[in-house]
């Protein structure tokens, strides 16, 4: 393991997931992490788990991370300031111009605070889900304003690189739209198509495959944080809806008489509208290169998964992605497997020969 950037210690302020993860990944790398939160119950686990130790009197931190919900990030972050001076501050809210324009108001020194944000998590929150490992390979943007210079920013940088994310700099305004569009509104498409399947038929559910269960997938999420972020952030997210939902009635319109002149020229416009933009968006590692899929049948067994994934890794093929899905009222699972294009024909040879069966 390369040596870490930080010299620490790093206070963390608040332990649910993504404080827990923080405290977890730091001290894998022996960098002591001193933990707080207003639950005694999730500080305990979260000291239990192995991502830190109590605050101490004394405790003379290099770097506080705040990891609490948007509506008290600014006055925790405040908070923080004034009770440890020499200390750089950052928070990983999901909303940047909000806490740094509260923290102006309230008059508190900003030179020594900067907004930061990790595109990662999990559907479930709490110090139980945390991981090491949540932040590697995941973007993480610094929100940079002109009062903080660049080398007093600086542990933040090193916070990033000691956790294995991508550093990206951003405005807190680029932040804010940005996330506007590719994290909030899907949250909110989501959570409204999820909400149609209360009132469906069991017929209807029955019929459910891997592409409803996409769409819905953080329509799991915690309610009451939501409500937070979309309040904080609610201008750029409102911009975006209000754009959908001219899609929606241009698409409402084509579908109205679809024998209509025209009606499915526009149908097919809006399709190929999503495949562009499907197009633009970052593969792995960030590339822009395309991988093909191909869909093997596992039997519903103990086994089966790792044996797969193991002749994968004998034919030499490098598997880039992965998403299982059950057959309804089958004793079969589909595994949909991504691989360079050049590797299909070869791979799906060698595993029909040792007697995988392929579909389609």
């Amino acid at each position: 393991m390369a040596e870490s950037r930080l010299v620490g210690p790093v206070r963390i302020v608040g332990v649910g997931l993504l404080g827990t993860s923080v405290g977890l990944g730091l001290r894998n790398r022996q960098i002591e992490t001193i933990l707080a939160d207003a639950s005694p119950t999730n500080l305990r686990i979260a000291i239990d788990y192995g991502a830190g130790r109590a605050a101490a009197p004394g405790d003379q931190p290099q770097l506080i991370v705040v990891c609490v919900p948007p509506d008290v990030t600014a006055e925790i972050v405040a908070r923080e300031l004034e009770a440890y001076p020499d200390a750089i501050v950052t928070d990983v809210a999901s909303v940047k111009l909000a806490p740094l324009a509260e923290l102006r108001e309230r008059g508190a020194d900003v030179s020594r605070y900067i907004g930061s944000h990790p595109l990662a998590g999990r559907e479930k929150g709490g110090p139980l889900s945390g991981r090491a490992d949540l932040f590697i390979g995941r973007p993480w943007v610094v929100a940079a304003h002109d009062a903080i210079s660049y080398q007093q920013a600086g542990a933040i940088d090193d916070l990033i690189l000691d956790l294995g994310a991508i550093l990206v700099e951003m405005t807190p305004e680029e932040h804010d739209l940005g996330v506007a569009l590719v994290s909030h509104v899907p949250q909110v498409i989501s959570t409204l198509m999820a909400r149609r399947l209360t009132g469906a038929a069991h017929s209807s559910l029955n019929l459910a495959g891997q592409g409803l269960r996409d769409v819905t997938r953080v329509a799991a999420s915690d309610p009451d944080l939501w409500v937070q972020i979309l309040g904080a952030n609610a201008g750029p997210v409102r911009d975006v809806l209000l754009a959908y939902r001219d899609d929606l009635d241009r698409f409402i319109d084509a579908l109205e008489d679809p024998a209509a002149p025209g009606a499915q020229r526009k149908v097919a416009e809006e399709l190929a509208g999503g495949n562009a933009g499907v197009a633009r968006l970052p593969g792995k590692h960030g590339q822009d290169r395309r991988f093909s899929s191909m869909v093997v049948m596992v039997n519903d067994q103990p086994g089966q998964i790792a044996r797969l994934l193991n002749d994968i890794g004998e034919l030499g093929v490098n598997l880039e992605d992965l998403r299982l899905e059950h057959s309804p009222g089958a004793q079969i699972g589909l595994a949909e497997i991504s691989v360079l294009p050049e590797a299909v024909t070869r791979l799906t040879e060698e595993l029909a020969a040792r007697g995988w069966r392929i579909a389609g």
